[in-house]
């Protein structure tokens, strides 16, 4: 737990919402089951494994002793939450969490919610992905764009922002969608998005009507059961691809399944969807690196051909 201390002594003010420790990664021998979220004006603690009062203790004296130092006229506001064997413990440790509660991310306005499930609507881990699809769009004013699996639609936010023209967003969670709806008002942006709640594998005909995109961002979870396998499902999406895109456009990819490495993405495109070129695999924010990148999110840029391929 020493590597988590050490951070938090000596971590800045968070402003914008930021992963700020990640065991996770494997770099911090002994502390793979913590991590520590900034979502400003709150601290939010994760463990993969039950901690002892004793811990908790320590880990709340160290937050207190830099907050003070940080912001002595700010209270202190941190969460607990533990994710273990199937089951999920949030608790308020200390201070209070706004409601509505909005951080904000590269200039972006996110509502957010941590004292309940185990996404909180924005995924930090993905922060790089939605700096990509900011300057991929900029200067572009005619760019369409579908998003999907789109969740609370921080893709569709940014694009927008930087001057797409309309952004599809396709997912089948309700709830997930009405945020999305609202934090796009949150952005000052009243045109330009429209929001399909539905199963991504039932709706290809209202997608396909939408017409071609210059830009297809798939970011589905890696194992949602009833909804989506990435074993199985991904190779789904793929086959779409050619017919989705114009010539010259492109696909965002995005899984995060450690057990899922890079050339699971690869192999299938290449048999599955060879019209499409791999042009980067987009780096993950320094905060998240990884003793594997194998293991790490995957977020891989592929790009349409300007033409047809000769038949």
């Amino acid at each position: 737990m020493q590597a988590l201390l050490n951070t938090i002594a000596a971590m800045d003010l968070p402003t914008d919402a930021q992963r700020v420790f990640h065991g996770r990664g494997g770099l911090h021998p002994g502390c793979e089951h913590w991590a520590l979220d900034a979502f400003p004006p709150v601290l939010l603690l994760t463990s993969f494994q039950p901690a002892t009062d004793d811990e908790l203790a320590a880990i709340g004296a160290a937050l207190a002793t830099r907050w003070q130092q940080l912001a002595p006229d700010q209270p202190l506001n941190w969460v607990y939450q533990c994710r273990f064997d199937g089951q999920t413990e949030t608790r308020l440790m200390a201070g209070a969490v706004p409601d509505p509660h909005v951080v904000t991310e590269a200039g972006a306005r996110y509502r957010v919610h941590v004292l309940k499930g185990q996404n909180h609507g924005l995924f930090l881990d993905m922060a790089e992905g939605r700096r990509w699809v900011r300057q991929h769009v900029a200067g572009r004013p005619n760019f369409r764009v579908l998003n999907l699996f789109a969740y609370t639609c921080a893709f569709s936010v940014v694009a927008l922002q930087a001057g797409a023209k309309h952004v599809v967003n396709v997912d089948m969670g309700h709830g997930a969608i009405a945020i999305g709806q609202q934090n796009h008002q949150l952005n000052g942006i009243t045109t330009g998005a429209s929001f399909l709640p539905h199963d991504i594998f039932t709706t290809w005909g209202k997608i396909n009507r939408a017409g071609a995109y210059d830009l297809v961002i798939v970011d589905p979870p890696s194992y949602q059961k009833g909804s989506f396998v990435a074993t199985k499902d991904y190779a789904r999406l793929m086959r779409r691809l050619p017919d989705l895109l114009m010539h010259g456009g492109h696909a965002l990819l995005c899984l995060n399944a450690p057990e899922l490495g890079v050339a699971f993405l690869q192999d299938q495109m290449r048999e599955l969807a060879p019209e499409l070129s791999f042009v980067e695999r987009v780096a993950n924010p320094a905060v998240f690196a990884d003793v594997s990148e194998e293991r790490a999110l995957k977020v891989l840029v592929y790009r349409a051909a300007d033409k047809p391929l000769a038949g």
